[in-house]
């Protein structure tokens, strides 16, 4: 989700657009995402969802931004792409990894105190008008978020469910 600052435009000349959750024409924008986590059972004959966890739009780009989603991605991912877990994908993790994904997340909180607030560009076009689009990422949220996902994950490990990302 983040962007590699050699594969960005000189954007000096651009209109600098801070997406805001409570603008609609915001929240239509195909960058402007938002994910799920959810508690399901890989192997139940129905698809059932046993518990949901939403992540919002500044978490969504922060887990990207401050790598937690490339950390997660050396867990054994099933997506329907193939690329694990991804962004505009859904991904499957085995209830049997859950101990690692914990681990991976205190590592990742642990990296969190010690990043300030950023702003992190998203996207940018160069018609009709030269705008970039950015957001404000806050590593204190991003926090919060990862303590809800961990205590979300130990809840389905003690249900036996997996868990699924859909970003």
């Amino acid at each position: 989700m983040s962007i590699e600052p050699d594969s960005r435009p000189d954007t000096r000349q651009y209109r600098k657009v801070f997406l805001d959750e409570s603008v609609e024409d915001h929240r239509s924008l195909a960058i402007y995402r938002t994910g799920t986590v959810n508690a399901v059972r890989l192997a139940d004959a129905d698809y059932v969802i046993y518990e949901s966890l939403s992540i919002p739009v500044r978490v969504y780009a922060a887990l990207f931004h401050f790598g937690v989603i490339d950390a997660l991605n050396k867990l054994h991912f099933v997506s329907e792409t193939g690329n694990g877990l991804d962004s505009w994908d859904e991904a499957y993790l085995d209830h049997a990894q859950i101990p690692a994904l914990l681990q991976i997340l205190n590592d990742a909180g642990l990296r969190r105190r010690e990043i300030p607030d950023e702003e992190v560009m998203l996207g940018w076009q160069d018609a009709p008008e030269l705008v970039s689009y950015w957001i404000r990422v806050s590593s204190g949220e991003t926090e919060v978020f990862l303590e809800s996902l961990k205590n979300f994950v130990e809840r389905a490990a003690l249900k036996r469910c997996d868990v699924e990302f859909i970003l």
